[in-house]
């Protein structure tokens, strides 16, 4: 399979997961974090903030001119409190980082997209059902698909198509941190916390980073297409709404 996968936010338990699916199905894969990820079999490490434009402009030097098969966007979201505490200019600022950046990583490979390439954005599923404790994820989330679809019209003319991958709650280091930081507030405890998140799903568990890198490793295969301006829903059955 040719072409160079991108995966900005690399480094986190998501981004680590999907590189190493990628480049266990054959794409070489530049792994894109503030911090440069260590370079393995198949993936070099770079370091870039798509938050910023000198970052963007720092991955499209390291692409090269090389054809891109698949760009992902999948940086976390750092930590700003639930709607009852959340900062304001925090809205604004996670949608800049997790929006404007897919924007940025889009336009900084534009000329490499040809057809058959994929536009990625991991999402969530808090986008789709509102909680007043993901105020942020909420938000920026929804901001995603809108974008997502916009994408998707304008790219699809080409055959470049967009997906937004919309994972349930997932078994991470920040999901932990962000359960101990609301155990502290509500005087309970972390698995408490957890177990909440988990009693979400009718399956009661909880998403894994690998079953989300699987999830966007699926969408090289030609067959995706189909699935182009879509969300794909990994929330173990979370969701209630029917769209």
């Amino acid at each position: 399979m040719t072409g160079l996968a991108v995966v900005v936010g690399a480094s986190g338990a998501l981004g680590s997961a999907i590189t190493a699916r990628l480049a266990a199905a054959g794409v070489e894969v530049l792994a894109v974090a503030r911090k440069a990820p260590p370079d393995g079999p198949g993936v070099t490490g770079h370091a870039a903030d798509v938050g910023t434009d000198a970052g963007a402009a720092a991955i499209a030097a390291a692409v090269g001119g090389r054809p891109v098969r698949m760009v992902v966007q999948a940086v976390g979201l750092p930590a700003t409190g639930p709607l009852e505490t959340i900062d304001p200019d925090a809205l604004g600022q996670v949608v800049a980082l997790k929006v404007g950046g897919l924007l940025r990583l889009v336009r900084a490979v534009d000329a490499e997209l040809g057809e058959g390439s994929r536009i990625v954005a991991l999402g969530g599923h808090f986008g789709s059902e509102p909680a007043p404790y993901a105020c942020a994820a909420g938000v920026v989330n929804a901001a995603l698909a809108n974008l997502v679809r916009q994408l998707a019209t304008a790219y699809g003319p080409r055959g470049v198509t967009a997906h937004l991958v919309a994972p349930g709650p997932a078994d991470t280091p920040r999901l932990r941190g962000l359960a101990a930081q609301a155990a502290e507030r509500r005087g309970t405890t972390v698995e408490e916390v957890l177990a909440e998140r988990a009693a979400e799903s009718p399956l009661g568990r909880l998403v894994t980073p690998d079953e989300v890198g699987w999830a966007v490793a699926t969408l090289l295969a030609p067959q995706a297409a189909a699935l182009h301006g879509a969300t794909l829903a990994l929330d173990v059955g979370a969701r209630h709404g029917l769209f």
